[in-house]
């Protein structure tokens, strides 16, 4: 099995910069693709980036082209998410997830084997 834990959510003002990290532990030998995906209350679900194992290839969601960037290290076996520019709108529950094979990217939610517990990102106007 595979473990996933984000960190460095919190609270910021509109125009900070926020970095997430995901730490993977277990059988990280089994872990792929991944990638980063947001909650707002009342909403769905949704794809913020995602990233191939190499880090060769990535994919953005429209809302947050420019302003995020998706990276791996995959000797630390961690996933970041540098965010800056913060808006309001970035408010949510942001998940970490992994899946076991793939050799390209993967953006729905369905896809990924694994999942982190998500981490609280505020953003205030």
């Amino acid at each position: 099995q595979v473990q996933l834990v984000e960190s460095g959510g919190g609270l910021v003002q509109a125009g900070d910069s926020l970095r997430l990290s995901c730490a993977a532990s277990g059988r990280t030998s089994m872990i792929y693709p991944m990638g980063w995906f947001r909650q707002a209350p009342g909403k769905e679900r949704d794809i913020v980036t995602a990233i191939n194992w190499s880090g060769s290839s990535t994919y953005y969601a429209d809302p947050v082209k420019g302003r995020f960037t998706i990276s791996r290290d995959n000797a630390k076996n961690t996933l970041y998410l540098q965010m800056n520019s913060l808006k309001p709108e970035d408010t949510a529950v942001y998940y970490c997830a992994a899946r076991n094979s793939g050799s390209g990217y993967y953006t729905n939610a369905k896809f990924y084997d694994y999942w982190g517990q998500g981490a609280q990102v505020t953003v205030s106007s």
